[in-house]
């Protein structure tokens, strides 16, 4: 199975991104977490993503708050599918970093998540994966399913 690489802009934003290791975790998909930054150290995230499919990723995930800029200089070296997963700063509360990361040029797409959407993320990349993976999809289905009847329960319990 390929892995996830979950990409940080800094090493303060690994909280953020539990939901999306532990989700990974949950479906048995292995992953690795790196610190790189499109301002600090472009260029090892540069060689980082030019090496990924070659190191056994399927899909990066690319964390990161203020410019947001990592989802871009990753997709920018790959044509892996790269999933923003934009931060919420002081500032503008992650409004600034889901516009840095939404707004890619012709040719560099990059996928993007709700700010702070860590879950989604993971199950967004855990999703492409499954295209080549049947059991992975079936796990997702299974997945979905059991978050729809808890809210169909919740339904029941709450009517009157």
């Amino acid at each position: 199975m390929l892995s996830v690489a979950i990409v940080l802009g800094s090493a303060h934003d690994a909280p953020h991104v539990k939901g999306a290791a532990d989700t990974l975790r949950s479906l048995g998909i292995p992953f690795a977490a790196r610190v790189l930054s499109a301002h600090r150290t472009p260029g090892e995230a540069a060689a980082f993503a030019a090496g990924a499919a070659e190191a056994g990723f399927g899909v990066l995930i690319a964390a990161a708050g203020m410019s947001a800029a990592l989802a871009g200089t990753l997709a920018a070296h790959t044509t892996l599918p790269v999933i923003g997963l934009p931060l919420a700063g002081a500032a503008f509360g992650g409004m600034d970093s889901l516009l840095s990361t939404v707004q890619m040029p012709p040719g560099i797409p990059v996928a993007a998540v709700a700010v702070g959407g860590a879950e989604n993320a993971a199950l967004l990349a855990a999703g492409i994966l499954s295209l080549s993976d049947p059991a992975l999809a079936a796990h997702l289905a299974e997945r979905r399913k059991a978050r729809r009847d808890a809210v169909l329960e919740a339904d029941r319990a709450i009517r009157l």
